[in-house]
């Protein structure tokens, strides 16, 4: 898959997350997409997002998993794909290590 047309397919998908985790929320946390991720043939893609507040994550992991076949299909009615990526959902750690040493930055400046 191309460059470019990887990042395309990338921000499509983290798009279209983004909208289906809004209007799917219950609102008792906020989710964010951060990233998408997907193999070199395209045909697998994991979203990427945090949880606010923190603990909140294991119940907003469970209910993203739980909610992947109506994601594949809200995309399907978004995207004019042929075939469609299969989708996961994982809570993204590399974002979360980012902010703790902001944190920390933060607090050896002080």
């Amino acid at each position: 898959m191309s460059s470019s047309r990887e990042q395309k397919l990338k921000d499509v998908i983290k798009e279209a997350a983004a909208e289906f985790l809004q209007r799917e929320s219950n609102y008792t946390s906020l989710l964010t997409v951060t990233d998408v991720s997907l193999s070199d043939r395209g045909n697998q893609s994991t979203i990427f997002f945090t949880v606010l507040p923190q603990d909140k994550e294991k119940g907003a992991l469970d209910f993203v998993k739980r909610k992947r076949a109506e994601f594949r299909e809200f995309f399907k009615s978004k995207a004019r794909m042929r075939a469609l990526p299969f989708f996961d959902f994982e809570i993204d750690n590399g974002e979360k290590n980012r902010q703790k040493i902001d944190e920390i930055a933060r607090s050896v400046i002080e």
